[in-house]
């Protein structure tokens, strides 16, 4: 897929940027599901074997057949996009300010698999609450990035992307923007990324809010992440009075210790 940037000015520059994807690209790819070779029907009539023949090939029928792409496209480039160079890595972002100027900077980081399209049901009523119940003190400057190897940012050639570089690199972007103060909030992936941005506590940062909150007990995150010993399991307790967020938390941190 390909898209129009304005690459005039220099590598601090945010540059206008448009999607655009040619034709021939989308008949490729109708090509290639047309000509899928399928497997074997499954041998069993649930899901235990994975994803059912007839449920892939339905999928399948609906990106050939009814996908609309350029319905999405446009719904896409109905806010304004731009990409800019943060430590060395193209950053693609939609930047809507809203009509509110005491509005709030606020920027949205998506998970994995995800992408800015999940985020753009939010942009009009954050940017424009008072078309949607609020006041004007409910508003936010809303700035979404694709994270760095996602969507139209650049894909990183060596490893050290972690969720930390991340959320340094949309400190930065918020502070080219001009916004000394904002707030961040994610989710999945981009839930790790906020709590890491705030663990940093750059200087700006007012708060979080994330969807995923990832919370241990000090004597269990301090544990050895190795295969358990009856001693380390006992830092997890029975699960007598556990709620059952608790007894989720417990399923993991086992997992995550056996592994």
């Amino acid at each position: 897929m390909t898209a129009t940037v304005d690459r005039s000015a220099g590598t601090t520059a945010v540059r206008p940027f448009t999607i655009d994807v040619p034709e021939a690209d989308l008949e490729d790819l109708r090509a290639r599901l047309a000509a899928t070779r399928w497997p074997d029907k499954e041998t069993v009539a649930d899901q235990t074997q994975g994803p059912q023949l007839a449920t892939v090939q339905a999928l399948t029928r609906y990106w050939l057949e009814e996908y609309d792409w350029r319905r999405c496209e446009a719904r896409i480039n109905a806010s304004p996009h731009f990409r800019t160079e943060l430590d060395g890595l193209d950053i693609h972002f939609i930047h809507v300010r809203s009509k509110h100027e005491d509005a709030l900077p606020l920027v949205v980081c998506h998970g994995w698999p995800g992408s800015i399209v999940e985020q753009l049901k939010i942009i009009e009523p954050l940017t424009n609450p008072t078309a949607h119940g609020g006041s004007a003190s409910d508003a936010f400057h809303v700035v979404i990035p694709s994270m760095p190897g996602y969507g139209y940012s650049g894909k990183p050639t060596t490893t050290g992307w972690g969720p930390d570089r991340i959320g340094r690199a949309y400190v930065q972007l918020m502070r080219r923007l001009g916004y000394q103060e904002f707030v961040a909030a994610g989710g999945d992936w981009g839930a790790i990324v906020v709590d890491l941005m705030a663990a940093a506590a750059p200087t700006g940062l007012r708060g979080i809010h994330t969807n995923m909150a990832c919370v241990f007990p000090p004597e269990i995150d301090t544990a050895p992440r190795h295969r358990p010993t009856r001693a380390r399991r006992s830092l997890l307790g029975g699960t007598d009075g556990l709620r059952p967020a608790g007894l989720l938390l417990q399923a993991r941190l086992l997992r995550l210790l056996h592994g």
